[in-house]
């Protein structure tokens, strides 16, 4: 579909798709209230996902799924944008659960679809309750759980990687499971941190090449997955390394509350 032009059509399309986004969210809500089981009531999100993406005329493309482990795994992406977790949702199967900020859990309705779909929510600023939740989600994950993690934790307005906080890594090399680099793009030009109206536009995203967990190499294994995950993601996502001293000479916005920088995950 052509970009849009115009501010009324812009306007127009804007409201277009907060009425469908509106109306398949409480599809959603309702279904993850009144489905039996998780896998079903993610089955459904995945659906309605998947659905929103095409009316809004966002069509999703995705590379390389059959490079998903069949077993236990830690999927790790970049975040550019609100609609990140929602194309995941539509690209993964139903055994996948998602990391997500505890903030998230206080939001009404989204909280409460989030915790029925089997999110995790962990806290990114108390050291000490961000603790109790990462032994959570290890717990989780030693059970054979597969999670999704944004590991930069925010996005910004500005293009571009931020460093990876290491809590997806840790448990990948907790639970001896591979971490798998993936890749999101046109998320921020059809969603923009900075503000502006949406767009349609085409959404890919590539799954890379797994990489194997050590457990028995201790916290080094963790640095090791963190450090390779993020180089991979950065050479196949082609924007700049915003921990560059070129790139970050100044703090990076965010429009997540605080400081990219500030946030843990």
């Amino acid at each position: 579909m052509r970009a849009i032009v115009g501010t009324p059509v812009r306007a127009a399309y804007a409201l277009y798709v907060a009425i469908i986004f509106t109306l398949l969210g409480l599809a959603a809500l309702v279904a993850a209230l009144a489905l039996p089981g998780m896998h079903r009531r993610r089955a459904a999100a995945r659906a309605l996902a998947r659905a929103f993406l095409w009316v809004a005329g966002m069509p999703l493309t995705v590379r390389g799924m059959e490079r998903l482990a069949p077993q236990q795994c830690v999927v790790v992406a970049n975040h550019a944008s609100y609609l990140d977790g929602l194309v995941f949702t539509a690209a993964l199967p139903a055994r996948f659960s998602f990391v997500i900020k505890r903030e998230m859990a206080a939001v009404p309705l989204a909280g409460l679809f989030l915790r029925r779909i089997g999110s995790e929510f962990v806290e990114r600023f108390d050291r000490h309750r961000g603790a109790a939740d990462a032994r959570r989600v290890l717990r989780n994950a030693a059970n054979g759980h597969s999670l999704v993690f944004f590991p930069e934790g925010t996005f910004t307005r500005t293009p571009g990687l931020l460093k990876f906080h290491t809590g997806a890594f840790v448990t990948a090399a907790r639970a001896g499971c591979p971490v798998i680099p993936a890749v999101v793009r046109g998320t921020r030009a059809a969603l923009s941190p900075s503000g502006a109206l949406p767009r349609p536009g085409r959404i890919e995203i590539d799954i890379l090449p797994a990489i194997p967990a050590n457990p028995q190499a201790g916290e080094a294994a963790a640095t090791a997955l963190r450090d390779r995950a993020r180089q991979a993601i950065l050479l196949a996502l082609g924007e700049p390394d915003l921990t560059c001293s070129g790139d970050s000479a100044l703090p990076p916005r965010t429009v997540h509350g605080r400081s990219a920088r500030a946030s843990r995950s």
